[in-house]
């Protein structure tokens, strides 16, 4: 089973973005589609709830949340899993502003890991901009969240790019911290670095599979990394088995991260939300 563990959508454009997200995806047996940071959370959750209901065999969503403004109560969490039927949350510390430990944050994370539910910290890679907050972004502060919730599923977004070795540090200390192993087909040397560096700590695996759509596609990632002893077949470079690459390209991640695929295939009921512009 191919899982593309993860991509976004922009929901607030006509639906031409739709399309070119699913024929994106046709070579994967589910993708996650992670909400986007935006001013009104629970509208791009609303919207992300009403894409996932009319694709349910194929996408389920990870809503957005920044539990340092928003209080999260018991009725929040059933309308999230009940009405939204979402699956997970995915948390934008750096881009928000907000350290990963921070009080409001550990109670949302006791919470969630009571439902079971995932939780993706998209803190890296293209958050770490000038706007963002580059001291919230690094993977080790997710050691202190691992620890005081060892039942939490935590996914590290992106590898925790541009903190490699801080990720795989985490990865080797906690069970149930992973991480989603998103390249870009063009860079590389970094792609090498990160799988073999993965490969050398024995995290490998810990790595599930994404594409960071729209950044680049499912396709063109399968490709490059079953390609990926290829990559640097004129130099005396040491390889990885494949074996152990197309593993992570095949992990069941739903299961790994305790999602019933077989609720997502079945047909939602109907969301029912306001009439409001999709963000």
């Amino acid at each position: 089973m191919i899982v593309d563990c993860h991509t976004h959508i922009d929901l607030s454009v006509d639906a031409s973005d739709t399309a070119t997200y699913l024929d994106a995806a046709e070579n994967v047996d589910a993708c996650i589609a992670l909400g986007c940071p935006r001013p009104d959370h629970d509208q791009v959750n609303e919207a992300l709830a009403k894409f996932v209901a009319a694709h349910s065999g194929k996408v389920l969503g990870f809503g957005v949340i920044d539990p340092t403004q928003k209080i999260v109560t018991e009725d929040y969490l059933k309308q999230f899993t009940e009405e939204w039927r979402l699956q997970g949350f995915v948390l934008y510390c750096s881009a928000c502003g907000f350290h990963p430990t921070h009080s409001d944050a550990m109670t949302f994370y006791q919470a969630v890991s009571d439902l079971g539910l995932p939780v993706f910290f998209h803190n890296g890679d293209l958050d770490v901009s000038c706007e963002g907050h580059l001291a919230y972004a690094q993977p080790f502060l997710l050691d202190e969240v691992a620890k005081s919730f060892p039942q939490l599923k935590i996914i590290v977004g992106s590898m925790g790019i541009p903190f490699i070795d801080q990720t795989i540090a985490v990865l080797a200390r906690h069970e149930n911290v992973f991480a989603d192993l998103t390249i870009r087909p063009t860079n590389v040397w970094q792609t090498y670095n990160i799988v073999m560096a993965a490969h050398e700590q024995g995290v490998m695996d810990k790595l599930v599979f994404g594409s960071g759509y729209p950044i680049a596609e499912s396709q063109a990632c399968i490709e490059t990394l079953l390609g990926f002893n290829n990559l640097m077949a004129d130099t005396n470079l040491p390889t990885v088995p494949r074996g152990s690459i197309r593993a992570i390209v095949e992990r069941n991640s739903l299961e790994l991260l305790s999602i019933d695929y077989s609720r997502i295939k079945s047909p939602h009921a109907e969301v029912k939300t306001e009439d409001k512009p999709n963000t």
